[in-house]
């Protein structure tokens, strides 16, 4: 069916119509605008750490991007810590030194403000994988061998700070895909390869969005730290015929409760990770990013003009 034909109608009058894609380069480059330019800033991060450990990048006289993204520090006057690391090794009773604590709160309110699981989509080398392991899904039209429910991630954090407790150690940096995905690629190939490649392959052959949308406890954590993000997802409900191509594509469908979108004017979930899929892709321009600011004025517009009609 293309995208002319209108078979059906909305509940407000106007025509459902589907995605297609364009058939320029220009046009699928718009589209593609927000994965490309994720894909750059996921591997702008890893070659400032590459650079700055092998090619000894530095800026005046300090290095540019030294550590790795549990905890790191830029030109050596900016620490950045991993927020869950930190707290699981609180949790160890463990002290840190302020210096750790100053860059977990840096990085804390950086998130909150721009929405916590940016870090999932925009700069977690995992995500690589998992997109590509979604792609082949999609390619070879493959179903899940599995279910496991979503909240399962809230309580694979509180395990991991549970063990953290318990044994002393901060149990999820032990095992966690992505300390050894950017470990292999900045410091060379090496035994954590096997725990990508087995992310990889429960992605691709037992769970859709297995890893990043159902285990991973730092995606648990950054969706409870940006559940007041102030950048969001604007949904225009006037414009909306639900034809449903956005939940199509979102990796975490569930974020896309239009009737609560349509009562508040934006995507509120925290478990969003304005990847920014479903902007692009949608026939009607009813989605875009926004902060809450410019949405609750817009909001006020609309309610007004509706009331003056």
């Amino acid at each position: 069916m293309s995208s002319d034909q209108t078979p059906h109608t909305a509940s407000n009058g106007r025509p459902i119509r589907l995605y297609r894609l364009p058939d320029s380069l220009s046009g699928k480059l718009w589209v593609w605008r927000y994965l490309i330019l994720r894909r750059i800033t996921q591997f702008s991060v890893l070659l400032l750490f590459f650079a700055t450990a092998h090619w000894a990048w530095g800026l005046v006289g300090e290095p540019l991007l030294s550590g790795n993204l549990s905890s790191s520090s830029v030109v050596g006057l900016v620490p950045l810590a991993d927020p869950f690391a930190v707290l699981q090794i609180l949790f160890t009773r463990h002290l840190l030194s302020t210096e750790v604590l100053i860059g977990a709160a840096i990085v804390l309110v950086f998130y909150a403000l721009i929405g916590g699981r940016v870090f999932c989509s925009w700069v977690c080398p995992v995500n690589v994988v998992t997109d590509f392991a979604g792609w082949l899904r999609n390619h070879f039209d493959l179903g899940n061998a599995l279910h496991l429910n979503r909240s399962l991630r809230y309580y694979v954090l509180a395990l991991a700070l549970l063990l953290s407790l318990i044994t002393g150690l901060a149990a999820f940096e032990w095992v966690s895909p992505i300390a050894m995905l950017h470990r292999e690629v900045i410091f060379g190939i090496g035994m954590g390869l096997i725990g990508v490649a087995g992310i990889f392959l429960f992605d691709l052959m037992v769970l859709r969005h297995g890893w990043c949308g159902h285990l991973c406890p730092l995606g648990a954590f950054y969706a409870v730290v940006g559940k007041a993000a102030q950048l969001r997802v604007r949904f225009d409900e006037s414009t909306c015929t639900r034809c449903g191509e956005c939940i199509r594509v979102c990796p975490e469908p569930q974020v896309l409760n239009l009737n609560q979108a349509a009562e508040r004017g934006l995507v509120t979930s925290g478990e969003c990770t304005n990847c920014g899929r479903c902007v692009p892709i949608c026939p009607e321009d009813s989605l875009s990013f926004d902060l809450r600011p410019w949405i609750a004025r817009h909001d006020q517009r609309q309610r007004a003009n509706r009331t003056i009609g």
